[in-house]
């Protein structure tokens, strides 16, 4: 039996799980929410389109885990509280064993953060996704790339690069024993929305981004918002323990302009590393200190002994990079 647009929506994605705020979610012609009084709200769009943004031989169930995770790696970027999300989802064929996949990564992530989907759209075509999520943050308490300060410390969150060492590998750039590898892919595939730690960071961080085209790429994004330079210690960027064995010039393309590590990239006052500790203690997430804010414009990139380091990477460009 073919399974039709209205069909598919009922079977894998509709849920009967109300939300305080969300008075009317799938199944009219718009979802209805109250806003939390004394809150601002927080939108935020991302599309994965097949062969740009994702290979055809990822598991279903990873790729509705990614979808959203990219959109919630924007709301934790912003410190904001998720409240909702919508999925646009064009499909080449309607089968019924990839949908059930794709709703289970994709509703797995969803209920870890409490978020419910609310509308969206279906239709056929090429394989793409679009998520839109809602978040919400306490007025004026959203964190923003633009508040970087000279002085301020830079921090990233994890650990980077191990997503661009699986896409290197996948190009046959290098290889990786079969146990290393699986641990990279799932870096690239599954990643880690870091949620818990941008609501921490309010009122702490004085700026932030998280990481999708490019640690470089995207501190440039910061710099220029904040009207500010920075220098950038190369060296102590947080590596695993297979990025670490690689020969520095893979680690630099993958830790400097690698990206889908979705790592929160953010600044702090100095006067604020003791509750820049204490959040990501709290966050159960690790951070690093990796550079410093200063008011020269422009990037300067060192080693451990302040040695230049040869910017020549680049970042995720959507209409220059090559594709997956």
């Amino acid at each position: 039996m073919s399974l039709g647009e209205f069909d598919l929506i009922k079977r894998f994605f509709q849920r009967a799980r109300p939300q305080p705020g969300i008075d009317v979610g799938i199944g009219d012609d718009c979802a209805v929410w109250t806003p939390t009084p004394g809150r601002q709200m927080l939108v935020s769009s991302d599309m994965l389109v097949e062969g740009r943004h994702f290979l055809a031989t990822v598991a279903p169930e990873r790729l509705g885990h990614k979808a959203l995770a990219v959109n919630l790696s924007d709301l934790a970027a912003c410190g904001a509280t998720p409240r909702g999300f919508t999925l646009a989802l064009a499909l080449p064929r309607a089968d019924a064993a990839w949908l059930e996949r794709f709703a289970a990564g994709l509703f797995a992530l969803a209920d870890a953060h409490d978020i419910p989907l609310i509308g969206g759209d279906t239709t056929a075509g090429p394989l793409n996704l679009c998520i839109t999520v809602f978040g919400e943050a306490p007025r004026g308490q959203a964190l923003l790339r633009s508040g970087a300060t000279a002085g301020d410390d830079v921090y990233v969150s994890g650990q980077v690069g191990d997503a661009r060492l699986a896409l290197e590998v996948f190009r046959g750039a290098l290889s990786l024993p079969g146990d290393e590898f699986e641990r990279v892919r799932s870096a690239m595939e599954v990643p880690q929305p870091r949620v818990a730690l941008g609501q921490a960071l309010r009122g702490i961080a004085s700026s932030a981004i998280d990481i999708s085209d490019g640690l470089i790429g995207d501190l440039g994004h910061v710099l220029a918002r904040s009207e500010v330079g920075c220098t950038l210690e190369v060296d102590a960027l947080p590596r695993s323990s297979i990025m670490s064995v690689q020969r520095l010039a893979v680690q630099h393309l993958c830790t400097l302009s690698g990206g889908d590590d979705y790592e929160l990239l953010f600044t702090a006052p100095v006067s604020a590393r003791a509750a820049v500790e204490s959040a990501a203690r709290a966050a159960d997430t690790p951070v690093a200190r990796i550079g410093r804010i200063e008011e020269r414009a422009g990037l300067r990139l060192v080693d451990a002994v302040g040695k230049a380091v040869p910017a020549t990477f680049d970042s995720f460009d959507h209409f220059k990079t090559p594709h997956a």
